[in-house]
C-alpha cells in the first residue's frame, strides 16, 4: 500500500492570503475577527466575522472568469493554484487520469443564492440569473480546480459540515494508498459570511454575539459563548511518496493516518460522551501505525461553543489516555474564525507549518480557566518544541468526525 505525502500547500485566510504570511499570523497570535463588512449587521445580534482582507481574485483567474463563480469558488481555486506551484508537477509529466480532485464545502455557494433569490422575489423569475444553479452548487470548488490544472481523474466534493476538509483530505489519501491515484489536489473552501447565514447561525444561539474582537473567538476558555465565522481555503496537493520520490519532489510531510466516525446522535449537538470524536483520533492513530504517547500536537476542532469544547476535551482524555496530560493543543479558530467546511484543510496546514518549524501555534484570548477544559492548550503564546508528529480533529453538524495524523517523513 503507497504512503502517502505532501508536497504543495496553498491557503486563504482572515490571517493571510498565502502560506507564509499565514505562517506568521499562526505564530505571533493574529487576530483575523473584526467588524462584519459584508452586509448592514444593524438587525443583527452576531456583528463580528473572521473575513478574508484584501483578496483579489484576478491574481488566479482573468476578471471575466471571476465573475462567473461564487466567493467560495475563487477562494478554492486560489488556493489549489498556490498549493500546485509549490508542489512544482511539470505539465504532461502525469497521467491526468491518475490526477484527481477531492475539494469540499459546507454549503457552496450560499451568496449567488441569497443574490438570485432575491430577484426572483423583487423582479420575477425572469430575472434570475442562467448560471444561478453552477455558481450555486458546491462541487462547482472541485470543478474549477480540475479544470484549471488539467485534472481528470476522480473529482469529488464531499459536503460534511464542518468536518469537510478533514475528509476531503482523507480520502484523497485513501484514493492514493489503495493506488487509485497517483496525485490529488484535496481542501476546502467557504465564504458564507452572509445575511442569511449569519441569521440562521445566531438564532440557533451558536455565534458569539459581543461586539469585543478579542472576547469572541476564546476555546476552551470559560467565557465562551459561541464560534465567531470565518470564511477562506486551505488546499493541500498530495502525492504517492513513489511517485513524489520518483520526480525529485520536495516533500512537505507524510498524511500517516485518517480516522472517520459519526456520532449518530443530534443534528448539531456532539454526543455528550464524546466517543465519535475519540473513536476518529484512536483511529488515526492506529492508521498511522503509532502510540497516543507519539503525538506532540493536536489542533482542535475548538470552536468556541460551550459544548464543543467541554465533549473535544472528554474525547482527548479518552483518546489519549494519560498522554493527554502531556499534549500540546490549540485551537487556531481563535485567530481564523471558524472556516467551517474550509477548516479541516486550513488547520491541517497549520498542523504541517507547525511541524515543519517546530512551533506550536497559540490559542490566543484566553484568560479564564475552565475546570472542564483541563487540558494543555497553548494559551496566549507559540511555544517552541519538536514536533514530528500532529494530529487535527475536525467535528461537524450532524455528528461527522473526521481525524488526520500528520508526521515528519522517516523512511
Amino acid at each position: 500500500m503507497e504512503r502517502v505525502v505532501v508536497t504543495g500547500m496553498g491557503v486563504v485566510t482572515p490571517i493571510g492570503n498565502d502560506v507564509p504570511s499565514f505562517w506568521e499570523g499562526l505564530k505571533n497570535g493574529k487576530n483575523g475577527i473584526g467588524p462584519i463588512t459584508h452586509f448592514d449587521t444593524t438587525d443583527y445580534k452576531a456583528k463580528l466575522a473572521a473575513e478574508v482582507k484584501d483578496f483579489d481574485p484576478t491574481a488566479y483567474m482573468d476578471k471575466r472568469e471571476s465573475k462567473r463563480m461564487d466567493r467560495y469558488c475563487h477562494f478554492a481555486l486560489a488556493a489549489a493554484k498556490q498549493a500546485w506551484a509549490q508542489a512544482g508537477i511539470p505539465e504532461q509529466s502525469f497521467d491526468p487520469y491518475r490526477a484527481g480532485v477531492f475539494f469540499g464545502s459546507g454549503v457552496g455557494g450560499l451568496s449567488v443564492f441569497e443574490e438570485e433569490f432575491t430577484k426572483l422575489l423583487e423582479k420575477g423569475a425572469g430575472r434570475v440569473s442562467p448560471l444561478c444553479i453552477p455558481e450555486m452548487i458546491a462541487n462547482m470548488g472541485a470543478a474549477h480546480v480540475s479544470m484549471a490544472l488539467g485534472l481528470k481523474g476522480e473529482s469529488i466534493c464531499p459536503v460534511t459540515a464542518c468536518a469537510t476538509g478533514n475528509h476531503a483530505i482523507g480520502e484523497a489519501v485513501r484514493a492514493i494508498r489503495h493506488g487509485y491515484q497517483d496525485i490529488m489536489v484535496a481542501g476546502g473552501a467557504e465564504a458564507s459570511i452572509i445575511r442569511i447565514a449569519t441569521a440562521g447561525f445566531q438564532n440557533m444561539k451558536a455565534l458569539h454575539t459581543g461586539e469585543d474582537p478579542n472576547a469572541a473567538s476564546v476555546p476552551f476558555d470559560a467565557r465562551r459563548s459561541g464560534f465567531v465565522m470565518g470564511e477562506g481555503a486551505g488546499a493541500l496537493v498530495l502525492e504517492s511518496l513513489s511517485h513524489a520520490k520518483a520526480r525529485g519532489a520536495v516533500i512537505l510531510g507524510e498524511v500517516a493516518g485518517y480516522g472517520a466516525t459519526s456520532d449518530a446522535y443530534h443534528i448539531t449537538s456532539p454526543d455528550p460522551e464524546g466517543t465519535g470524536g475519540a473513536r476518529a483520533m484512536q483511529l488515526a492513530i492506529a492508521d498511522a501505525g503509532m502510540t497516543p504517547d507519539a503525538i506532540d500536537y493536536i489542533n482542535a476542532h475548538g470552536t468556541s461553543t460551550p459544548m464543543n469544547d467541554k465533549i473535544e476535551t472528554l474525547a482527548i482524555k479518552q483518546a489519549l489516555g494519560e498522554a493527554a496530560k502531556t499534549v500540546h493543543i490549540s485551537s487556531t479558530k481563535s485567530m481564523t474564525g471558524h472556516l467551517l467546511g474550509a477548516a479541516g484543510a486550513v488547520e491541517a496546514i497549520a498542523c504541517l507549518l507547525a511541524m515543519a518549524h517546530d512551533t506550536v501555534p497559540p490559542t490566543i484570548n484566553y484568560q479564564e480557566a475552565d475546570p472542564e477544559c483541563d487540558l494543555n492548550i497553548t494559551p496566549n503564546q507559540a511555544v517552541e518544541k519538536p514536533i514530528r508528529a500532529a494530529l487535527s480533529n475536525s467535528l461537524g453538524f450532524g455528528g461527522h468526525n473526521a481525524t488526520l495524523l500528520f508526521r515528519k517523513l522517516e523512511d
